[in-house]
């Protein structure tokens, strides 16, 4: 009885991205070192680096988020896969493509902002015939949001 009165709690606290549009957090954003790729995320999917993903603390599976690097105003839409980040100041992990999509590899650390814009579909993968040269080349796909 416990177990399922501690699940109703965690998940009736857990807002739908309907619920959340336009929602904006700023702080520091990270990405996940080489060594977590293919490892599976807190949902169960594997980490993929190509992929525009990221881990959140309090979003639900598959919510768009906007994430824009304060310093250079680069966005980029990732899909969150996973619970973080662990580190204390951190808003968001990031993949090494949407860190690279936003300028932030250099310094590991960036201050972002995000913006939640909506639900999206399962796989969110960067093309793979192209150099991470055009951010907007890797957006994943958008489901439309209806409001």
């Amino acid at each position: 009885m416990n177990v399922i009165v501690s699940l109703m709690l965690f998940f009736g606290n857990m807002k739908s991205p309907e619920a959340l549009p336009s929602l904006i957090q700023k702080g520091k954003a990270s990405f996940y070192s080489k060594k977590f790729a293919g490892r599976k995320t807190a949902y169960g999917e594997r980490v993929r680096p190509d992929a525009l993903e990221g881990a959140h603390r309090h979003f639900p599976l598959n919510t768009l988020v906007e994430v824009t690097n304060l310093d250079n105003d680069r966005s980029v839409i990732v899909r969150i896969n996973d619970r973080g980040p662990f580190s204390k100041g951190r808003v968001i992990d990031l993949t090494h493509a949407a860190a690279h999509a936003l300028g932030m590899i250099s310094k590991g650390v960036a201050n972002v902002s995000l913006r939640v814009v909506g639900k999206g579909r399962a796989l969110a993968l960067a093309p793979l015939t192209n150099s991470f040269s055009n951010p907007l080349a890797y957006q994943p796909l958008l489901e439309p949001v209806l409001q």
